[in-house]
Protein backbone atom coordinates (compact mmCIF):
# COMPACT_ATOMS: atom_id res chain seq x y z
CA UNK A 1 0.00 0.00 0.00
CA UNK A 2 1.48 3.35 -0.90
CA UNK A 3 2.01 5.72 1.49
CA UNK A 4 -1.80 7.78 0.48
CA UNK A 5 -3.86 5.24 0.52
CA UNK A 6 -1.76 4.75 3.78
CA UNK A 7 -2.80 7.60 4.83
CA UNK A 8 -5.97 7.65 3.82
CA UNK A 9 -7.22 4.58 5.19
CA UNK A 10 -6.41 5.28 8.39
CA UNK A 11 -7.48 8.60 8.28
CA UNK A 12 -11.03 6.94 7.28
CA UNK A 13 -10.39 4.91 10.70
CA UNK A 14 -9.37 7.56 13.17
CA UNK A 15 -12.13 9.47 12.42
CA UNK A 16 -14.53 7.22 13.37
CA UNK A 17 -12.43 6.09 16.61
CA UNK A 18 -11.48 9.20 17.62
CA UNK A 19 -12.51 12.16 15.95
CA UNK A 20 -10.54 15.82 15.55
CA UNK A 21 -11.27 18.64 17.97
CA UNK A 22 -13.88 21.35 17.44
CA UNK A 23 -13.04 24.85 16.77
CA UNK A 24 -14.86 26.05 19.67
CA UNK A 25 -15.51 24.46 23.44
CA UNK A 26 -19.22 23.76 24.01
CA UNK A 27 -20.61 26.51 26.56
CA UNK A 28 -19.04 29.41 24.36
CA UNK A 29 -21.92 30.21 22.41
CA UNK A 30 -22.56 33.81 24.54
CA UNK A 31 -18.46 34.24 25.56
CA UNK A 32 -17.76 37.51 23.65
CA UNK A 33 -14.27 38.71 23.09
CA UNK A 34 -14.82 41.51 25.98
CA UNK A 35 -15.54 38.54 28.57
CA UNK A 36 -12.93 36.70 27.50
CA UNK A 37 -10.29 39.40 27.94
CA UNK A 38 -11.72 40.38 31.48
CA UNK A 39 -11.18 35.90 32.39
CA UNK A 40 -7.46 36.49 30.66
CA UNK A 41 -6.95 39.46 32.63
CA UNK A 42 -8.02 37.68 36.36
CA UNK A 43 -5.94 34.50 35.11
CA UNK A 44 -2.82 36.73 35.04
CA UNK A 45 -3.40 38.82 38.14
CA UNK A 46 -0.66 37.65 40.65
CA UNK A 47 -2.80 40.44 43.12
CA UNK A 48 -5.24 38.12 43.84
CA UNK A 49 -3.72 35.93 45.88
CA UNK A 50 -2.94 36.05 49.67
CA UNK A 51 0.68 37.93 49.10
CA UNK A 52 0.02 38.69 45.75
CA UNK A 53 2.99 37.39 44.08
CA UNK A 54 0.97 34.25 42.15
CA UNK A 55 -1.90 34.27 39.91
CA UNK A 56 -3.94 31.23 37.45
CA UNK A 57 -0.77 31.56 35.06
CA UNK A 58 2.00 30.70 37.58
CA UNK A 59 0.81 26.88 37.58
CA UNK A 60 -0.82 27.04 33.86
CA UNK A 61 1.83 29.23 31.99
CA UNK A 62 0.46 30.02 28.63
CA UNK A 63 3.03 32.36 26.86
CA UNK A 64 5.32 31.48 24.26
CA UNK A 65 5.85 27.25 24.68
CA UNK A 66 4.43 26.80 27.41
CA UNK A 67 1.54 24.21 27.47
CA UNK A 68 -0.66 24.83 30.21
CA UNK A 69 1.26 23.32 33.09
CA UNK A 70 4.27 24.40 35.43
CA UNK A 71 6.08 20.66 34.66
CA UNK A 72 6.61 20.16 38.50
CA UNK A 73 5.47 17.21 40.21
CA UNK A 74 3.68 19.04 42.37
CA UNK A 75 2.63 22.93 41.80
CA UNK A 76 3.79 25.27 45.23
CA UNK A 77 0.93 27.55 46.28
CA UNK A 78 1.51 31.58 47.32
CA UNK A 79 3.89 30.35 50.82
CA UNK A 80 5.42 27.45 49.20
CA UNK A 81 3.18 25.18 50.21
CA UNK A 82 3.03 22.20 48.28
CA UNK A 83 0.10 21.07 46.51
CA UNK A 84 -1.41 17.63 46.80
CA UNK A 85 -1.35 16.45 43.01
CA UNK A 86 0.12 16.99 39.65
CA UNK A 87 -0.80 20.17 37.84
CA UNK A 88 -2.64 19.17 34.34
CA UNK A 89 -2.49 21.39 31.27
CA UNK A 90 -5.77 23.72 30.98
CA UNK A 91 -5.07 23.69 26.61
CA UNK A 92 -8.83 22.23 26.05
CA UNK A 93 -9.75 21.68 28.94
CA UNK A 94 -13.11 23.00 27.87
CA UNK A 95 -14.26 20.13 25.96
CA UNK A 96 -13.76 18.48 29.72
CA UNK A 97 -16.77 17.30 31.53
CA UNK A 98 -14.47 15.69 34.60
CA UNK A 99 -12.08 18.71 35.98
CA UNK A 100 -9.51 17.93 38.60
CA UNK A 101 -8.03 14.67 39.36
CA UNK A 102 -10.54 13.81 41.93
CA UNK A 103 -13.24 14.94 39.54
CA UNK A 104 -14.46 16.99 42.10
CA UNK A 105 -16.08 19.48 39.55
CA UNK A 106 -17.55 18.69 36.86
CA UNK A 107 -18.16 22.49 35.25
CA UNK A 108 -15.70 25.31 34.70
CA UNK A 109 -17.88 27.70 35.79
CA UNK A 110 -18.22 25.54 39.15
CA UNK A 111 -14.05 25.43 39.45
CA UNK A 112 -13.16 28.89 38.47
CA UNK A 113 -12.83 30.25 41.90
CA UNK A 114 -11.49 27.54 43.68
CA UNK A 115 -7.49 28.32 43.35
CA UNK A 116 -8.31 31.37 44.78
CA UNK A 117 -9.19 30.15 47.94
CA UNK A 118 -7.87 26.85 48.34
CA UNK A 119 -5.05 27.05 51.01
CA UNK A 120 -2.69 24.98 48.95
CA UNK A 121 -2.89 28.17 46.34
CA UNK A 122 -3.17 31.32 46.83
CA UNK A 123 -4.67 30.94 49.56
CA UNK A 124 -7.24 33.93 49.84
CA UNK A 125 -9.09 33.71 52.93
CA UNK A 126 -12.69 34.17 51.05
CA UNK A 127 -14.41 34.77 47.89
CA UNK A 128 -15.05 37.91 49.38
CA UNK A 129 -11.63 38.91 49.25
CA UNK A 130 -11.38 37.89 45.93
CA UNK A 131 -13.85 40.40 44.90
CA UNK A 132 -12.83 42.98 47.10
CA UNK A 133 -9.55 43.31 45.28
CA UNK A 134 -11.24 43.62 42.18
CA UNK A 135 -13.25 45.93 43.31
CA UNK A 136 -10.39 48.23 44.20
CA UNK A 137 -8.70 47.67 41.64
CA UNK A 138 -9.16 50.37 39.16
CA UNK A 139 -7.80 48.78 36.30
CA UNK A 140 -11.04 46.30 36.31
CA UNK A 141 -13.81 48.98 35.87
CA UNK A 142 -13.41 49.20 31.77
CA UNK A 143 -13.17 45.25 31.48
CA UNK A 144 -16.03 45.16 33.35
CA UNK A 145 -17.62 47.74 31.44
CA UNK A 146 -17.01 46.31 28.24
CA UNK A 147 -17.52 42.66 29.55
CA UNK A 148 -21.20 43.34 31.67
CA UNK A 149 -22.02 46.18 30.23
CA UNK A 150 -26.08 45.91 31.57
CA UNK A 151 -24.70 45.10 35.07
CA UNK A 152 -21.08 45.85 35.54
CA UNK A 153 -19.91 45.56 38.81
CA UNK A 154 -17.54 43.17 40.01
CA UNK A 155 -18.88 39.85 41.12
CA UNK A 156 -18.57 36.15 41.75
CA UNK A 157 -21.11 35.60 38.88
CA UNK A 158 -18.75 37.58 36.54
CA UNK A 159 -15.67 36.14 37.76
CA UNK A 160 -16.89 32.53 37.00
CA UNK A 161 -18.12 33.66 33.88
CA UNK A 162 -14.88 35.02 32.65
CA UNK A 163 -12.70 32.85 33.69
CA UNK A 164 -14.64 29.90 32.25
CA UNK A 165 -15.27 31.48 29.23
CA UNK A 166 -11.25 32.51 28.78
CA UNK A 167 -10.73 28.97 29.53
CA UNK A 168 -12.64 27.45 26.70
CA UNK A 169 -10.73 29.80 24.42
CA UNK A 170 -7.32 28.00 25.24
CA UNK A 171 -7.99 25.35 21.98
CA UNK A 172 -4.42 23.74 20.93
CA UNK A 173 -4.27 23.04 17.03
CA UNK A 174 -2.24 20.06 16.25
CA UNK A 175 -0.95 17.97 13.11
CA UNK A 176 -3.31 15.59 14.02
CA UNK A 177 -6.32 17.65 13.12
CA UNK A 178 -4.61 18.66 10.33
CA UNK A 179 -4.39 15.35 9.13
CA UNK A 180 -7.88 14.16 9.85
CA UNK A 181 -9.34 16.91 8.78
CA UNK A 182 -7.54 16.77 4.99
CA UNK A 183 -4.23 16.90 4.99
CA UNK A 184 -2.89 13.68 4.39
CA UNK A 185 0.78 14.77 4.55
CA UNK A 186 0.25 16.66 7.82
CA UNK A 187 2.00 12.98 9.13
CA UNK A 188 5.12 11.32 8.40
CA UNK A 189 4.42 7.49 7.55
CA UNK A 190 6.15 6.58 11.35
CA UNK A 191 3.93 8.83 12.90
CA UNK A 192 1.12 7.23 11.14
CA UNK A 193 2.21 3.78 12.09
CA UNK A 194 2.53 5.23 15.81
CA UNK A 195 -1.41 6.22 14.88
CA UNK A 196 -2.28 2.69 14.05
CA UNK A 197 -0.26 1.05 16.73
CA UNK A 198 -2.74 3.14 18.99
CA UNK A 199 -6.15 2.51 18.06
CA UNK A 200 -5.04 -1.37 17.46
CA UNK A 201 -3.49 -2.55 21.19
CA UNK A 202 -6.49 -0.39 22.18
CA UNK A 203 -4.97 2.82 24.29
CA UNK A 204 -8.70 4.45 23.34
CA UNK A 205 -10.33 2.06 25.95
CA UNK A 206 -9.68 4.91 28.58
CA UNK A 207 -8.23 7.62 26.36
CA UNK A 208 -11.55 7.78 24.09
CA UNK A 209 -12.85 10.81 21.85
CA UNK A 210 -11.84 13.47 20.35
CA UNK A 211 -9.63 14.68 23.42
CA UNK A 212 -8.14 11.38 24.02
CA UNK A 213 -9.36 11.33 27.93
CA UNK A 214 -10.50 14.27 30.06
CA UNK A 215 -13.87 12.95 30.46
CA UNK A 216 -13.57 9.75 32.30
CA UNK A 217 -11.91 7.65 35.33
CA UNK A 218 -9.84 4.74 35.49
CA UNK A 219 -8.63 2.85 38.64
CA UNK A 220 -4.80 2.46 38.93
CA UNK A 221 -4.94 -0.97 40.31
CA UNK A 222 -1.07 -1.14 41.54
CA UNK A 223 0.50 0.90 43.99
CA UNK A 224 3.14 0.30 43.99
CA UNK A 225 3.14 2.72 40.94
CA UNK A 226 2.29 5.90 42.29
CA UNK A 227 1.08 7.47 45.46
CA UNK A 228 -0.99 5.02 47.44
CA UNK A 229 -1.73 7.43 50.10
CA UNK A 230 -3.68 9.34 47.58
CA UNK A 231 -7.32 7.43 47.36
CA UNK A 232 -8.28 10.12 44.93
CA UNK A 233 -11.97 10.13 43.81
CA UNK A 234 -13.19 8.03 47.09
CA UNK A 235 -11.54 11.08 48.85
CA UNK A 236 -14.73 13.17 47.11
CA UNK A 237 -17.22 10.30 47.12
CA UNK A 238 -16.65 8.28 49.94
CA UNK A 239 -17.63 5.18 48.17
CA UNK A 240 -14.94 2.28 48.59
CA UNK A 241 -15.37 1.19 44.78
CA UNK A 242 -13.78 4.71 43.96
CA UNK A 243 -10.20 3.87 45.91
CA UNK A 244 -7.13 4.66 43.34
CA UNK A 245 -10.06 5.96 40.62
CA UNK A 246 -8.88 9.03 38.85
CA UNK A 247 -9.49 11.31 36.14
CA UNK A 248 -8.23 9.85 32.50
CA UNK A 249 -6.09 12.42 31.36
CA UNK A 250 -6.47 13.76 27.77
CA UNK A 251 -3.47 13.16 26.17
CA UNK A 252 -3.42 16.36 23.89
CA UNK A 253 -0.33 17.93 24.31
CA UNK A 254 1.05 14.91 26.38
CA UNK A 255 4.75 15.67 25.35
CA UNK A 256 4.50 19.05 26.15
CA UNK A 257 3.39 18.35 29.76
CA UNK A 258 5.58 15.71 31.87
CA UNK A 259 5.69 14.86 34.43
CA UNK A 260 2.89 12.59 34.43
CA UNK A 261 0.55 10.85 36.62
CA UNK A 262 -1.47 12.45 39.05
CA UNK A 263 1.37 12.48 41.60
CA UNK A 264 3.60 14.26 38.94
CA UNK A 265 6.13 10.70 39.60
CA UNK A 266 7.16 10.16 36.04
CA UNK A 267 9.35 12.48 34.28
CA UNK A 268 9.31 10.95 30.70
CA UNK A 269 6.86 9.59 28.30
CA UNK A 270 8.61 6.80 27.41
CA UNK A 271 8.19 5.26 31.10
CA UNK A 272 4.77 6.54 31.27
CA UNK A 273 3.82 4.52 28.75
CA UNK A 274 5.52 1.11 30.15
CA UNK A 275 3.64 1.94 33.12
CA UNK A 276 0.26 1.72 30.75
CA UNK A 277 1.37 -1.01 29.45
CA UNK A 278 -0.94 -3.70 31.56
CA UNK A 279 -3.72 -1.36 32.17
CA UNK A 280 -6.58 -2.18 29.66
CA UNK A 281 -4.44 -2.80 26.34
CA UNK A 282 -5.00 -5.35 24.08
CA UNK A 283 -1.49 -7.21 24.44
CA UNK A 284 1.55 -6.07 25.40
CA UNK A 285 3.87 -3.84 23.64
CA UNK A 286 7.77 -3.51 22.62
CA UNK A 287 10.54 -1.36 23.45
CA UNK A 288 10.12 -0.46 19.78
CA UNK A 289 6.56 -0.06 19.64
CA UNK A 290 6.61 2.80 22.52
CA UNK A 291 9.15 4.78 20.34
CA UNK A 292 6.51 4.85 17.45
CA UNK A 293 3.37 5.41 19.71
CA UNK A 294 5.56 8.74 20.88
CA UNK A 295 5.70 9.50 17.42
CA UNK A 296 2.32 9.81 16.91
CA UNK A 297 1.18 11.57 20.44
CA UNK A 298 3.66 14.13 19.34
CA UNK A 299 1.33 14.93 16.49
CA UNK A 300 -1.09 15.94 19.16
CA UNK A 301 0.88 18.62 20.39
CA UNK A 302 -0.02 22.51 19.60
CA UNK A 303 1.98 23.35 16.30
CA UNK A 304 2.85 26.70 18.64
CA UNK A 305 4.51 25.11 21.23
CA UNK A 306 7.47 22.63 20.97
CA UNK A 307 8.59 18.94 21.65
Amino acid sequence: MNDIAYANNLQSIAKTQIGSLPVSSPGSENDTIAIVELGNKIFRDINLSENRIQACITCHPLNGRSAGMDRQSTSRGTFGQLGKRNTPTILNIGFSNVIFWDGRRNQLYDQAIDPFINPLEMSLPSETELIQRIQNDPTYQEYFINAFPEDPNPTLHHVRTSISAFERSLISNSRYDDFINGNLIAMTRQELDGLKLFMEIGCTNCHSGFTLGGNGFGRLENPSLYNPNDLGKFEVTGDPNDRYVFKVPSLRNVSLTQPYFHDGSVSTLNEAIERMNAYGLNRNIQKQEIDTLILFLKTLSDKTKTN
